[in-house]
């Protein structure tokens, strides 16, 4: 098989990093989701806590609402340099770099948009209803309360969205946005596996 690099979104509670994590591990390819902050963090110098205080939400600090992305960074010594949108830029680059160099699985941080021209990546959208985001938010963060889940996927997704939008002008949920859009509730993690592996197969050949 060519080179190629998943790029997954993915409702909170949907269980799209774990498929990401199980797609990755099938396939025999590297999974990058917090790495990706520390690898910007290296690359640019910037203190990595400052790339977590945005990670996938946005917060509109001093330097004001951040822009699209463009495809370029703010060098050291420059205003702006360590604004919400050149943090986002950094990551970018990184993002960018890893889909030259290897065959990956990068989940969330807009990387479908990021890499929106290269023929070589597969975007899909993980998603799950209500019932089942509030089950795997039991299930793996721990939240058991039925409120207090609500809230956090309410929450979450919202952050998302905005911060979707913001780097990209597109919305987050939009379907023309990905290859494959997969509700894991009905499907399953290992049956979204299979998907977007033979999806993978048929697509790159």
């Amino acid at each position: 098989m060519d080179k190629f690099v998943v790029t997954i979104a993915r409702g909170f509670g949907s269980g799209g990093r774990t498929i990401g994590k199980m797609l990755a591990e099938k396939l025999g390819v590297k999974f990058y989701d917090k790495e990706l902050i520390r690898i910007a963090s290296d690359e640019s110098g910037i203190n990595e806590a400052l790339f977590g205080q945005s990670d996938e939400k946005t917060r509109n600090g001093i330097f004001g609402k951040p822009g699209i992305y463009k495809g370029e960074v703010i060098a050291p010594g420059k205003s702006g340099f360590i604004s919400e949108e050149n943090l986002f830029n950094y990551q970018a680059m990184v993002i960018k770099k890893l889909a030259s160099e290897e065959s990956c699985v990068i989940v969330g941080r807009c990387a479908d948009y990021v890499l929106r021209d290269e023929p070589h990546v597969i975007r899909v959208f993980i998603y799950a209803d209500e019932e089942q985001c509030i089950k795997n938010a039991a299930d793996v963060k721990g939240i058991t309360d039925r409120k207090e889940a609500i809230k956090t996927i309410t929450a979450t997704d919202k952050e998302r969205a905005a911060y979707y939008k913001a780097h990209t002008g597109r919305e987050w949920i939009d379907a023309r946005n990905y290859d494959l859009c997969l509700n894991s509730g009905d499907l399953g993690f290992d049956k979204c596996v299979d998907i977007i592996t033979d999806f993978i197969k048929v697509k790159l050949g």
